[in-house]
């Protein structure tokens, strides 16, 4: 890998709740895939090769959306990397650029859902088939099993570890529903647009103690895309003024670590997404007090503290002060989840990765309106599958 990748364009759909539009998964990807290609102010005759990232949907269901955009023949490839997804589609195109092999290539990533919960198997299903049952297996020794929603379950117990173990309390697991909340009203992509407090966070519904309805991410639909182009693609259509460059990403998967301490906390990623940091900076030369804004993968309010500590922005057992402190909100050391991370701006499973480029991108080049944060340089996006895949991925601009 000798050659440098760029993101040129960006496209997103509005998140919905599902079943609340009359649309289509195709639909969704033209809509989102259309805007990325207007974004880098190019024709998809342009592209050389799609990866389409879905979680429920059949096989091939990425080229009947690539489709909308055009008939040229060229390859489309299908992923499904549970909720990393997304990045999973973007680690393909980039790889393909920076490789050599092509000079333009479109990601996109498409979700269209049922509502409520999800299970904890592939589809939902049976325990004993599902590629998490060895996931699920720990949470059982240790916590028993519940009968509330299993991926509620699985993190909050996660949750309950690291109040046990650092003292970490529910105000401050609930500061991070709060504040992504927050964030998501100044969003016209996210789902929700409400703002609470943390007392009204904590009064919510509770899905799996101690994590409440409102520290949970939703069911959504919706798309999301991105154009990635070589240095060369980039000089030759004169687009240096909206390039933003992947200065480094990588994608980790479990190892013993996960698995070994019997804990939740471990099970749920967090050495995944450690491991994935590192070599994120170790290959950018750019580490954690570099970054400006973070878009990480808040797919419950624990999952974003131990994010935190996985990151190296704080020590193990810090996290719920960090939040709590306003280090991680507009004023404070980091911008998090400016987008309303997936609490609030919704989080369908295949569109998240690429969702949170949009944003960063966007925030890198100064163009998000209300939620910019101020002289953004440099980026940090962070998606996670259980079963498991964690993606980082380091913006420059």
């Amino acid at each position: 890998m000798t050659g440098k990748a760029y993101i040129i364009g960006v496209g997103m759909t509005a998140f919905e709740k599902p079943e609340t539009l009359d649309w289509q998964y195709w639909d969704m990807a033209k809509e989102a895939g259309g805007a990325a290609l207007a974004d880098a102010g190019i024709d998809y005759e342009a592209v050389e090769q799609v990866p389409v990232g879905y979680c429920y949907q059949p096989s091939t269901a990425g080229q009947r959306a690539a489709y909308e955009l055009g008939l040229t023949g060229i390859p489309v490839y299908n992923v499904n990397n549970n909720c990393a997804t997304g990045s999973t589609a973007l680690m393909m195109a980039r790889q393909f650029v920076e490789a050599g092999i092509n000079d333009c290539v479109l990601a996109l990533g498409f979700e269209k859902m049922k509502r409520g919960a999800l299970g904890g198997g592939a589809d939902g299903g049976d325990f004993s088939t599902s590629p998490v049952a060895r996931h699920y297996g720990v949470m059982a020794a240790a916590h028993g099993f519940e009968m509330t929603p299993p991926t509620a379950q699985i993190f909050g117990n996660a949750a309950r570890e690291h109040m046990e173990r650092y003292g970490t309390t529910i105000e401050q697991l609930a500061a991070v529903g709060a504040k992504n909340h927050r964030h998501s009203a100044h969003n016209p992509y996210a789902q929700f647009q409400d703002v609470y407090t943390v007392g009204e966070v904590l009064a919510a519904k509770t899905i799996h103690r101690p994590l409440t309805k409102l520290q949970c991410s939703p069911t959504s639909d919706g798309a999301a895309a991105a154009v990635i182009a070589s240095e060369r693609f980039v000089r030759e259509h004169g687009l240096a003024d909206r390039a933003v460059e992947i200065a480094a990403q990588a994608m980790t998967t479990d190892t013993d670590e996960s698995f070994a301490s019997g804990s939740c906390i471990d099970v749920v990623g967090k050495p995944m997404s450690r491991a994935a940091a590192r070599q994120v900076y170790a290959a950018s030369g750019l580490g954690i007090e570099d970054v400006d804004v973070i878009e990480l993968h808040d797919c419950f309010s624990i999952n974003e503290l131990l994010t935190y500590e996985a990151l190296g922005m704080c020590p193990d057992g810090d996290a719920g002060k960090l939040v709590a402190d306003g280090a991680t909100t507009h004023g404070g050391r980091w911008v998090v989840n400016p987008s309303g991370g997936l609490i609030s701006k919704g989080h369908p499973l295949g569109a998240t990765g690429l969702a949170q480029t949009a944003e960063l991108v966007w925030q890198l080049r100064g163009t998000a309106g209300p939620r910019q944060v101020p002289d953004a340089h440099v980026a940090l996006a962070h998606n996670i599958g259980l079963g498991g895949a964690a993606v980082v991925t380091m913006l420059r601009r």
